[in-house]
């Protein structure tokens, strides 16, 4: 199971629609890690001078890695995270997570780094089972 839902948020799925502030507090209660790590990538990203920001740091431990996958292998998820942050992200390996402005997807730098490509190179020995 993804995410930890609340009785009452289920209760207001099932009569309809609920908000994307009330749907990432869920996923930010759920998956507090991947939570963390898009909201600290975003910031860098807003900080920085560079084109994106990414996560180069693997998770802690099983737990954490799983909560990575969960969160941006679901489409809902990451495409809540994504709107509520105002990014788009990008995903490679079990933890390299990037924040790019949404000014940069179809971009070079952005094509780069989601291409085939660059998962390949991203590839190591350490990250084979992740």
């Amino acid at each position: 199971m993804s995410l930890d839902v609340p009785s009452a948020l289920l209760e207001r799925a099932e009569r309809g629609e609920v908000s994307d502030d009330e749907f990432v507090d869920c996923v930010r209660n759920s998956l507090p890690y991947a939570y963390e790590v898009v909201s600290r990538v975003v910031s860098e990203l807003r900080t920085g001078t560079d084109e994106y920001a990414d996560n180069l740091v693997a998770p802690p431990d099983e737990v954490a890695r799983g909560q990575l996958l969960r969160a941006l292998a679901s489409d809902a998820i990451r495409g809540g995270l994504e709107r509520h942050f105002g990014v788009k992200l990008a995903f490679q390996n079990c933890h390299r997570v990037a924040a790019f402005p949404l000014t940069s997807v179809g971009g070079d730098t952005y094509s780069t780094f989601i291409s085939t490509r660059a998962q390949l190179l991203n590839q190591s020995p350490e990250l084979r089972n992740c």
